[in-house]
C-alpha cells in the first residue's frame, strides 16, 4: 500500500495526494509481485505470462499497479510487460 498515489477508482473512498488511471498491460513472462521495488522484498503473488497488470506508476525498472487476476498491489520489474502493441 502506498499512501501518496491511488488508483482513480477508489478516489470516493481512498484519500491520497495523488490518483492515477490504470494502464492494463500483458505480462510477456511470468513474474513476481513484490510488497517493494527492492529485490530482496517480499513477494506477495507469482504473476504468469498472459496475465493482466494494471500499471499506476513506472519507477526506474519498476512498475506498480494492480494485479487483477491475484487481488493484490504491488511491484514489479517493468520489463516483465509486453510491448504496447501486443496489450
Amino acid at each position: 500500500m502506498r499512501r501518496d498515489l491511488a488508483d482513480v477508482r477508489l478516489a470516493g473512498s481512498v484519500f491520497a495526494p495523488h490518483y492515477a488511471a490504470p494502464l492494463p498491460r500483458k505480462l510477456a513472462r511470468g513474474t513476481a509481485l513484490r510488497a517493494e521495488s527492492a529485490a530482496g522484498s517480499p513477494t506477495v503473488a507469482q504473476l504468469g505470462a498472459g496475465d493482466t497488470f494494471e500499471v499506476l506508476e513506472f519507477a526506474g525498472t519498476h512498475a506498480w499497479g494492480v494485479a487483477p487476476g491475484a487481488g493484490r498491489v504491488g511491484y514489479i520489474d517493468a520489463d516483465a510487460l509486453a510491448a504496447d502493441d501486443a496489450a
